[in-house]
């Protein structure tokens, strides 16, 4: 199997040479270039037509968000994986709406970095815990005001949608909580009826739908 080729896009010297450094460890992801700038990132990802791109939000010349929505017309198959310190609304929901495929934060561990970027090679959505719960807060704030109650979510069906955005399956979600992997399947579903999706995927577009 070929590997995931990984593009590198932040300004920090350091934190590139630490990801790529980490990310050589694993045989089914391969750095293939890096960029300082958003020009640059714009410039090689034409060039190396990435996979996978992890890009910064705070970019110098052309920011992270200037990067995707460019990239979304003219390289739509380079799937965007932001790495960021930036957690406030409005870094993540414009993000994800210009068409990012994940978005994770910079205190993460090198190891969960390497497993969201084979799940967005795989097509699926990725979210730092610490993001999924704006993007719910977006679905419910969407709603007009009465319905809101009606699909808000409770505190624990809130921490299986952080897990189920950490790519966690649901025994990994019973043990984390400590509860069966039948009361798991009982919170998404109620998560899935609530929102009238199927699918964590589905659930970002949900919430980016009502913005």
């Amino acid at each position: 199997m070929n590997p995931i080729k990984v593009m590198l896009a932040d300004d920090h010297a350091v934190l590139r040479d630490s990801l790529r450094a980490f990310l050589a460890m694993y045989s089914d992801i391969e750095v293939v270039g890096e960029a300082a700038d958003g020009l640059e990132t714009l410039a090689q990802a034409q060039a190396l037509r990435p996979h996978v791109l992890l890009l910064d939000m705070a970019m110098p010349n052309l920011g992270g968000l200037e990067v995707l929505r460019h990239l979304a017309k003219e390289q739509p198959a380079c799937k965007v994986l932001v790495l960021t310190q930036h957690q406030a609304p409005q870094y993540v929901l414009p993000a994800l709406q210009a068409g990012a495929k994940g978005y994770l934060l910079k205190k993460m561990g090198g190891s969960e970095v390497a497993q969201a970027v084979r799940a967005v090679a795989r097509g699926e959505s990725v979210l730092h815990p610490a993001i999924a719960p704006l993007v719910i807060q977006a679905a419910v704030q969407g709603q007009p005001r009465a319905d809101r109650s009606q699909i808000a979510p409770t505190e624990r069906e809130g921490q299986v949608l952080a897990l189920i955005a950490e790519g966690k399956t649901n025994p990994e979600i019973a043990l984390a909580l400590g509860i069966s992997q039948k009361t798991v399947d009982k919170h998404r579903a109620n998560l899935m009826r609530k929102l009238g999706v199927t699918t964590r995927a589905g659930l970002i577009r949900y919430a980016l739908d009502k913005e």
